[in-house]
This record gives C-alpha cells, structure tokens and sequence, in this order.
C-alpha cells in the first residue's frame, strides 16, 4: 500500500502548474462536455451530456446531491451511499428552465443551476453564488477526479482529522486512514479521514465516495477544489447554511445523528497501556477511592487476553493466569460505580488461541486463491477479520455479545484503520483499497449493533480512533491517536477536535497527559488535564513508563489533577446538555468561535465549551501571562475571580497554575452538580444553579435536559425532563423564573436548589418566592446565594429580586 501512494502522490505532483489563462478556461468549465437533453424522474433530474449523464436530487431544502455516469458507466448499478440517511424528495415543482438553463431547489434556499451552453454547473444559496463546477469529472489514467472552482478569500476546513493549522486551503490531502505515532504540532494524514470540505463561506461539499484517494483543497492556487479516486461513485452532496454552525448542523441531518452517550462517559477514565492483572486494576481503582478522585470507567489494554504485546492478539478472552475471574471483577467494579472497557482489534495472529477457530470458521480476509491472506506487522503474522462477510461479521458480533453477557458495557476499537491493510487482500465486497477507508465504520456499526442485540435498552459505548463520514451515527467516540507526550502534542489538539466537531464527529478527544514517549512533565500533564475538563471525554491515558493516573503523579500534580477532576463532575449537568444538543442538533460539544460570529476564522486559541463557556487553554511551558481575545457579542465573567470584562482584548492575562482561563458568558444559567465520586451519584434532584446576571441582558434562557443517564432512545420513549430557566432584568429587579416539561414517561420529582446569583453590585432589598429558604449576600464577590430553594417541577416557580 505504501508504495502504491508514493506512486500516487509524484502522480498527482507531476501535473503541469497552471498559467493564469490555463486557471481561467478550468474555472470556466470542461470545454469538451455539451448538454444534449434533460429528463425528469419522480425523485431526479436528469442531464445527459456528450460524456455522460448527471443525476440531480433534493435531499432537503439546504441539500443538492449530484452525481456523474461516464458513459461507460450509465447502465451500471452504482454503490448505495456508506453515509447518507435522507431520501430524496420529489422533484415536482422544484424544476424551473428558461431557454438556456434549468434550475432545481427552492430559489428561497439552495438550488442548482445548469447551463446549456457554455455547460456548466453552479450552486446557489438564497440567490447567492455558493460554488460551482470547474472541469467537474474527468478520468486522470487510472484516477477519476470531480474538480470544482472558488472564490481566492474562502478559508477552508475538513478532510478529517489533521494537524495543519485550522485553515487547510493550499493542502493536498491524502484519503487513507493510517495512524501517525507521536505525532506532534503538524501531521498530514492520521488514522480518520474524511472526503469533505467546509468553506467559510457557509456551505460544505462531501464526496459521497469510500475507495482511497485524495482531497485537494487548492494546492495549486488556481482556486479549485479537487476530488481524486481509484474507483467508485461520482457523487456528491453540496450542503448549504446561514453560518457554519447550520452547515454543521445539515450535514449532520445528512450523515446522521449521535446517539446519547451513557453519562458515565462523561466521568473520569483510568487507562493505561496498560494494566496487566486483576489484581492491578482492582488496586488502581482501590486506589482511586481512597484519595477520593472522582472514576467512572477502567479501561483495559491489550493485556487482559495475554500476557505479552505481541503474539496474542486475537485471543479475544480473558487471560486467567493474570485475570482469574473477570466476572467477578467486572461486577465488583460495577457494586464501586465504575464500568469496564476492554481493548478488541479487527486482527487475529496465527500465533493466538483463535487462529485455528478463524481458519476452519473462513472469517478472514483472503488473498486472489480464496485462502486467508497473511501478513506480518508488528504484533506478528496475522490475519484480518472480514466484517464484509456474512461470517466474519457474525463471528465477531458474537465475541461482543460474550463479553457484554460477562457485564462489560463498553468496548474500545483499536488498529482499525486497520493499521496494516495489504491492497492485495480481499474482501466479500471489495479489495482493500475498495473498503479501507470504511473499515472503522462498519466495524463501529458491528459493535453498535451487537451491544444492543445483547441489551436494546442500554446505551453503547465505542470508543475508536478510525472511521468514515457518518459514523457518528453508530455511537462512535473517536480519539486522536498516539500523540506525542509532549508541548507540541498538545498543541494541536483543540485544532483536531473543532475540526472534527465541524465534521459530525462532536466527541473527538485525546488522550490527556499524551500517548508516547516517557515523558514526565508535571506542569504539561496539568495543563492537558485541565484542558479535558472542556473536552468531550476526560481519559488520561499513555504508555506505561511513565503513569497516567494522577493517584500516581507527585503530590502537586495529584492535587491539581483532582481539581480538574472535581470541576468535570460539578459541570456534569451542564455538559450532559451538550451531550443532548448533539444528539438532536448535531452541534459539537466544543465549538469555533467563528460558529457564533463569523470572524477570526482560523482560531483554534480560543473555543466555546457549548455556547455558555469561552476556554482559553494553556499550550505553552513555564507562561505567567498570555494574551486572550474575548468574543465582542456579550460580556465575560472570569470563572474563578467574577471580573466581568467589557474589553475583548486582554492582555498580558495572569495565569494560574491551578485552572486555565475560563470565562462564563453573562446571562448563563450554569447548573452545577454537589460532590460526586461518580456520574451514578448523580441526583438531578439535589443540585446548584449559577446565574450570570448583567445588565445588559434583560432576558435570558437556558434549557437543561435530563434522563435516567443509561436507557437507550430516553428522549424519543419521552423518559425525560427539560428544566427551563429564564431570567428578566430591569433597572431595580431581576425575575427568574423556572419550568419544567416532563415526558410522559418520566415522574415528577421535588428539587432543592442552591440558586447562587452572581454579579450583583449590592446587597438586595428583598427577595420573594423563596418561602422555607434562606439567602446571604457577598459583599466581597457580589454573589447572592438561596440555599436549599424548594421546587415542584410540577409547577412553575418565581423569584423575584428587589435590586
């Protein structure tokens, strides 16, 4: 495979460079394609040209799908989409042609316009030119390639996760998941790619297409997008909205939505690569509660099914001699509140207890002979598990229901880019090259499945690093990688995460501390902690040389650590919000600045935990001070002083050692959870809610969800409550006012709530609606607190505050 992309890329880099008359005729069009006849079906437009036919479809009103046939290919059952889940809506009505063009879509939203002659193709958004065609399709030798023309100002992000700066126009990026170990503050191609580019002049374009290949986002300079590939469809969708955070939001109505995660995701990880007993997970757990650090999940590397790294990989069941009774271990940490996580890979060595059980079950992958094809890695000669095939994928789901019968409730994916594909191995449905890219994707979907054939009410939990468009879908949590543990390593993660928050993929997180390499740094292992507490998955993690755990570090880090740990598990209500509006929206929990204000557009200093918090990560050692821009469209409230800010620009800002700059947008209703060593302690009966008042937000609203944390589909069986909070400010008082809206299937429950009011310049002069409650007043943090504030969310309750 390696050399078959050497090949690729002197390919693509022995293209002659464009002269500015050459870049005019390509933006133009592919002056050899002329329109012979249009024709309708009930769900398409069809255009048949000199070289072939374009099918057209409305998939929703901010949506196009078009899609090309060579004319060697017009008769040939083209391959079902791996990523869209919207039909096409009928065409009728939605057609309109003048003497020289058509037009299909709303003209109030996106259309696509064909012109006769010259041929050509543009897209339009709200009679706004969005983008076009330039030479459209074309056959490059044994390369087909979709070429479109934009604008020389658009700033351009996608392609999956990398590390190249968050804009990414003048990259040429190669297709191929493939893993990069210890990388740093730059890597071009890492375990997750994605075909799509999203254009900061609000649309997105996705290459509907799983073979490898490559995305060119304007190289060259000649202000042209290309699409390259070995084989496969000719088909793409142009999603289209008012803002990027919309086009986020239509491409995941496209691509399909996250499923809620179990809140105890949400919680504190113990990972290591990686525990080698029983006896060393029970202790670290043991160890975990004694010094009162919050947990919720142990997760166990390859060791549980052997003792060594290499040569058992594959056995995919307990190793007894090190892990004597994993059923009774299992159980035992689900009586401490913590779940289990076990390592699975896609790959069984010849050398493993399975291997015979693969052969004689023909579950593997074959070479052009029909055998299993082998090949040697680093963890020895093996095979490859061909989830493709009715065998391969029924084996394997049944590993995933023996595991989930033993009580595991979550399962972690790794290598499955895979790490080591041959291009000459086979699968049911295709050759390597055919499926590598999708690989990850089904395999989540084979997990996913699995997890809830062997529980349908229990949500999964799939932890991978390798995956497709869409595959957010099957519940998929994606990782960075091995990043280096070092600066530079953290460096690029909030890049990698918003970029991959953009793409659908709202969990991308990393593994805190860093991955490889014995690196100990107590001051870059606080700082990546505390940066997790704003990122969707807090899981420290790394090689064993050097511990993850922070009831390993010295005692300073320790301390530090736990107060990360501890401010994680009070924002748990918070954050289990943000779980909720990526489940229904598609919104990323971390999010660009840009999403709200459009400027700034390769920002990625600065991020939006939700919509309520700004973070500003420390990235850089031994730094007393640094320099921080704030939104101008509120006001700010530092976190940990109360200084509210009215500037944007802050310079020199003190930095402390404890936190990293956390500032609250006024005007946010924050609820907080009491002291937690779990998520399975949390009460949403019992809990605090922060209010930011300012006078310049005379009203406000915050609506927090909540379900029981575990039931699959909890919003959807309506076995929920949504806790509204509104506030209205004027010159001498300030109203809160508090609903509730209860699902069906969900009861009522009395709340006791520590309403802490901050901002408030003066004592007050009275406070109604606060009946069996008290309140005190600091003179000092001019913060007002109503302790033990008693609601019935059967009703709704007012407080009102003389100011």
């Amino acid at each position: 495979m390696r050399y078959y992309l050497l090949a690729l890329v002197v390919f693509v880099s022995a293209l002659p460079r464009l002269g500015s008359a050459q870049v005019a005729e390509a933006q133009i069009t592919n002056t050899s394609r002329q329109f012979v006849e249009a024709e309708t079906e009930a769900d398409r437009l069809n255009i048949n040209v000199t070289d072939g036919m374009y099918t057209f479809k409305v998939l929703s009103e901010n949506i196009i799908e078009t899609q090309f046939y060579p004319n060697r290919e017009i008769n040939v059952n083209n391959q079902e989409s791996h990523t869209v889940v919207l039909g096409a809506v009928p065409v009728a009505g939605l057609i309109t042609e003048d003497s020289n063009s058509f037009s299909l879509g709303s003209k109030d939203w996106l259309q696509v316009r064909i012109t006769k002659k010259p041929f050509q193709v543009n897209y339009i958004y709200k009679g706004q030119p969005l983008v076009s065609e330039a030479k459209g399709y074309e056959d490059r030798d044994s390369l087909k390639t979709i070429q479109l023309k934009i604008d020389e100002n658009e700033v351009l992000y996608g392609g999956g996760a990398r590390a190249l700066g968050m804009n990414r126009r003048g990259n040429r990026l190669q297709l191929y998941n493939r893993a990069h170990y210890g990388y740093e503050t730059r890597s071009e191609l890492m375990n997750y790619t994605i075909p799509l580019v999203i254009s900061s002049k609000n649309y997105a374009v996705h290459f509907d297409n799983a073979p490898i290949g490559f995305l060119d986002l304007d190289s060259k300079g000649d202000n042209t997008i290309t699409y390259g590939t070995i084989s496969g469809s000719m088909r793409y969708q142009v999603i289209a909205g008012n803002n990027l955070k919309e086009v986020t939001q239509n491409y995941v109505e496209l691509t399909g939505k996250q499923p809620m995660p179990p809140r105890w995701a949400l919680g504190n990880f113990a990972s290591r690569f990686g525990y080698h007993s029983q006896q060393e997970v029970e202790e670290t757990v043991a160890k975990y509660r004694e010094e009162e650090i919050p947990l919720d999940a142990v997760v166990l590397d390859l060791y549980w099914f052997g003792k060594d790294i290499k040569g058992t990989m594959g056995n995919l069941g307990f190793y007894r001699d090190s892990f004597p009774e994993p059923k009774k271990m299992i159980k035992g940490l689900q009586e401490n509140n913590v779940e289990t996580v076990l390592i699975t890979e896609p790959f069984v060595l010849s050398t493993s207890d399975r291997w015979e059980e693969a052969v004689n079950e023909q579950i593997l992958a074959v070479d052009s002979l029909g055998k299993p094809y082998q090949y040697e890695f680093y963890f020895g000669n093996t095979g490859l598990i061909d989830i493709y095939s009715d065998k391969g994928n029924s084996w394997f789901k049944n590993i995933y229901s023996e595991l989930s019968d033993m009580g595991v409730n979550g399962f972690w994916g790794d290598l499955g880019e895979p790490e080591v594909h041959p291009s000459g191995l086979l699968h049911a449905t295709g050759t390597a090259d055919e499926v590598h890219n999708i690989y990850g994707h089904d395999w989540a979907k084979l997990v996913y499945e699995a997890s809830l054939e062997a529980d349908p009410d229990r949500r999964p939990f799939i932890l991978m690093r390798a995956g497709y468009s869409g595959t957010q879908r099957y519940g998929m949590i994606p990782w960075s990688g091995d990043v280096n543990r070092t600066w530079g390593g953290l460096q690029s993660q909030p890049e990698i995460a918003l970029q991959m928050g953009m793409q659908g993929l709202g969990y991308m997180h990393s593994d805190l501390g860093g991955f490889a390499g014995a690196n100990l740094d107590d001051e870059l292992y606080t700082r990546w902690l505390q940066y997790g507490v704003f990122q969707p998955i807090y899981r420290p993690h790394a090689q064993e040389e050097v511990p993850s755990e922070p009831i390993y570090r010295s005692e300073k880090a320790k301390k530090i650590a736990k107060q990360a740990i501890e401010l994680r598990y009070k924002l748990l209500p918070y954050n289990y919000q943000l779980a909720f509006d990526n489940h229904t929206e598609g919104t990323p929990l971390m999010r660009p600045v840009f999403f709200e204000n459009g400027d700034d557009l390769e920002n990625a200093r600065t991020y939006y935990w939700g919509e309520n918090f700004l973070i500003a990560p420390v990235l850089k050692p031994g730094i007393k001070k640094m320099d921080i821009d704030l939104p101008e469209d509120s006001k700010w409230f530092d976190f940990y002083t109360e200084k509210i800010y009215d500037t944007q620009k802050l310079s020199d800002f003190a930095l402390s050692e404890n936190h990293i700059p956390t500032f609250v947008r006024a005007g946010s209703f924050i609820p907080m959870s009491k002291d937690l060593q779990s998520t399975k302690e949390f009460d949403n009966s019992d809990f605090e809610l922060h209010y930011y008042h300012h006078k310049s937000m005379k009203v406000s609203r915050q609506v927090i969800y909540n379900d029981d944390g575990t039931t699959q589909e909890a919003y959807e069986k309506k076995e929920y409550e949504m806790l509204d909070y509104f506030a209205f400010a004027k010159a001498r008082s300030l109203n809160l006012h508090f609903k509730a809206e209860i699902g069906d299937n969900f009861e009522n429950s009395e709340k006791s709530v520590d309403l802490i009011i901050h901002g408030i310049d003066k004592q007050p002069k009275k406070i109604k609606g606060i009946k069996g409650s008290h309140w005190s007043y600091d003179q000092d943090k001019f913060i007002v607190t109503i302790k033990n504030l008693s609601w019935d969310t059967a009703k709704e309750k007012e407080i009102k505050i003389k100011l």
